[in-house]
Formats: C-alpha cells, structure tokens, sequence
C-alpha cells in the first residue's frame, strides 16, 4: 500500500469517526430539548405563574440548586407527596423552598486544640 492510499484511508475512517460524533451530537441533543420540554410541562403542573418566575429567578443565581430544586418538586409530584392545590401558590412554594435550603445548609464544625 502506497503512503498515498493509506493517507487516504486514514482520512476516510476520521471522516466517518466525525460524521458518527455529529449523528450521535444530534440525537443527545433531540433527547435533551424531549427532556426539557417535558420538564417544562410538570413545572407547569406543578408551580404556578409566580413560582415559576421565582425558580427562574434562582436559576440565574444558581443554576444547579434550581435544577435540584425542580427534581425535587417533580419527584414529590410523581410519588404524590406535594399536598395542597396544584400549582403550588407562591406563598407554598417559597416555604416549600426554604424547608429545601435548610436541608442543604452545611453544619458549621468548630475543632478546638
């Protein structure tokens, strides 16, 4: 085999090798926008107006405590945990909301010599 043909063949696999990456981008990123959207109709079940408006409040802060916090509200709305009305009106969700925070407080350890 020439130098010639295998340069060749060598850029054939790495064009199939990227095509393959970019097939499997594409699927992730359909799977993702599926996930979203269905998320984004529990949310609606689940909060009201307001409350959706405070937990995209939080995301701009802290976007992983608002992800934490919408699995959280989803998983107790799944099992039928989330008692009261469906949405949750603002003042529930914001008590709802510091029982959550309160949890993931690190306790403080004061070590003395």
């Amino acid at each position: 085999m020439s130098n010639d043909e295998e340069l060749e063949n060598i850029r054939r696999k790495r064009l199939e090798e990227l095509q393959q990456q970019a097939v499997q981008n594409q699927i992730a990123e359909a799977q993702q926008k599926e996930f979203e959207a269905k998320k984004y109709q529990i949310m609606r079940k689940i909060l009201s107006p307001e409350g959706r408006q405070r937990l995209e409040n939080i995301r701009m802060v802290k976007p992983q405590f608002a992800e934490q916090i919408e699995i959280q509200l989803i998983q107790l709305f799944q099992t039928g945990k989330l008692r009261g009305a469906t949405p949750l009106p603002d003042k529930a969700f914001r008590k709802l909301l510091e029982q959550i925070s309160s949890l993931d407080k690190k306790k403080e350890f004061n070590i003395k010599k």
